[in-house]
Formats: structure tokens, C-alpha cells, sequence
């Protein structure tokens, strides 16, 4: 029996001590019956098979709780860096890294409408789930919608758990609405909770208005303010510009009308 067995299952086996089941406990299982190079062996697939389906049960959940679209999903492998230019696009490319979460970076796509901005941020997002980070996907309005209902129904110390849990939350489409003063505040409490987070989280944001802008849509300017001062405190904001994305498969056909009567058949065809 080589050492480089041993190496190869020390992984799996890692992953398995919550069952109690070590790798030195796998050494012994080993010599207790005389196996061979081949049967320790099938052995350790066996172990990459068990973690590596853990895992792609772990990433379905993931995907599943996170609210991106599953049928017809946002990724970095589909969408069409080549039209995207300029001096700091590598930036741009570099996200698949997810160096941005793992530096607590928050992250803000601004742009005209149909340049990918949501397609970016989904995509972060996804790509943050199939590593094994829990993401949430959520539009402004929406989020609205959540906190007049939380505290509607006295549920805010709920919502803003829910809010917080994740690793990655994405908000979509700041901007599109009003939020009244209780729900800047309730804005305010989720961001500096977030930014006092354990652990690799970020959030994201998309929006078709300069950040400078968002203060006309809340009401409460000294808390906005302070959830802005910690959103941006370090973040990466990609102003994007140029013609939206949208339309490329348009097609175009050109009709015309007749005015004869349907009865004659060089009008008719």
C-alpha cells in the first residue's frame, strides 16, 4: 500500500468524520483485511463518488432556494464578454473567481437597460452556489414588498435574519421604486448587518441609475446614507455603456396590404 492511496481518499475521508469515520481509520480497515492495491482502491472511488454526489445535491439545493432562474439559467459561460470593451474589462472577466466574495467586496453593475447587468449579477450568484455558497436573488420591488409586509406583521427580526443568512445576496434593479422611511431604516439594519458578517459574504447590486442617484428613491437620507456609506465602503462598481444587448435575434418581416377584393385571385395570392 503507497502513501499516494492514502493522499487520494484523505479528502473524502475528511468530509466523512462527522460519521466518524477518519483516514487513519480507513489505514486500519486496510491492513485488518489484507487488502489489495486495487481493493483500497475501489474503495476510495466509492468515497469520490459519495462526496462528489453530497456535493452536486448540495449545489441543487442551493440553486433551488436561491430564486435564479434554473430553466434557462444566467452564467458567465453564456453571456458575450466579447461585447464588452475597455481598459479594465479584465475586471469584468476575473468575477468567475469569485475574489469579490471571498474579500467581502461588494459588487454594483450600472448601466443602461439590456447591457447584462442581471445576467452578471446571476451569474456571480450562480457560480457563488455551485462552489458552495448560499446565494439569494431578489429585485427591488420585491424587497419592498417584503419589509412593508414584515412590518405589517411585526416579522422584521425574521426577514432581516433571512436577508442576512446568505452568503451572496443580489439586489436587482435599485431604483425602480420608493422606499418610505421605516423601509430605508429596515434597508439600513439589513446592510450593516451584513457588513458586520462572519465569514466570505458580499452583496450585489444592479441598477440603471448612478449610486449618487439612489437617494431619490428613499426617504430617510440619513440612513440611507449610512447603508450606502457601508455598501461602498469597498466595492467595485462597473459603470457599463454602450447599446443594449437585446434585439440581436430580432427579425424583421415586411408585409404590405391589398386593397382588392378577396374574390380576384391576383389579389387574393
Amino acid at each position: 500500500m503507497t502513501d499516494s492511496l492514502f493522499e487520494a481518499v484523505a479528502h473524502a475521508t475528511r468530509e466523512l468524520t462527522k460519521y466518524g469515520f477518519s483516514t487513519q481509520e480507513f489505514a486500519m480497515l486496510v491492513q485488518q483485511h489484507n487488502m489489495t492495491d486495487a481493493e483500497a482502491l475501489a474503495v476510495a472511488k466509492v468515497f469520490d463518488y459519495l462526496l462528489e454526489k453530497r456535493e452536486r445535491s448540495t449545489v441543487d439545493f442551493l440553486l433551488r432556494t436561491s430564486r435564479l432562474p434554473l430553466k434557462v439559467p444566467k452564467t458567465f459561460d453564456n453571456f458575450d464578454f466579447s461585447r464588452v470593451t475597455g481598459k479594465n474589462v479584465d475586471k469584468l472577466r476575473s468575477l468567475p473567481t469569485l475574489s469579490a466574495l471571498y474579500a467581502h467586496k461588494n459588487l454594483a453593475f450600472i448601466g443602461r437597460p439590456g447591457t447584462g447587468k442581471t445576467h452578471l449579477a446571476q451569474a456571480f450568484g450562480r457560480t457563488c452556489c455551485e462552489h458552495g455558497f448560499r446565494s439569494y436573488f431578489i429585485k427591488m420591488t420585491e424587497l419592498r414588498d417584503r419589509m412593508t409586509s414584515a412590518r405589517r406583521s411585526g416579522r422584521e427580526s425574521n426577514l432581516l435574519s433571512y436577508l442576512v443568512r446568505p452568503s451572496c445576496l443580489i439586489i436587482d434593479e435599485v431604483g425602480h421604486c420608493e422606499f418610505d422611511k421605516e423601509n430605508t431604516r429596515l434597508f439600513f439594519d439589513m446592510v450593516d448587518r451584513r457588513y458586520q458578517k462572519e465569514g466570505y459574504s458580499n452583496m450585489v447590486f444592479t441598477s440603471n441609475r448612478d449610486p449618487a442617484q439612489w437617494k431619490e428613491n428613499f426617504c430617510e437620507n440619513d440612513a440611507l446614507l449610512c447603508a450606502l456609506d457601508r455598501i461602498f465602503d469597498d466595492a467595485v462598481v462597473f459603470t457599463i455603456k454602450g447599446e443594449s444587448f437585446r434585439g440581436r435575434k430580432l427579425e424583421t418581416v415586411a408585409l404590405r396590404t391589398s386593397t382588392g377584393s378577396p374574390a380576384d385571385p391576383q389579389q387574393a395570392g
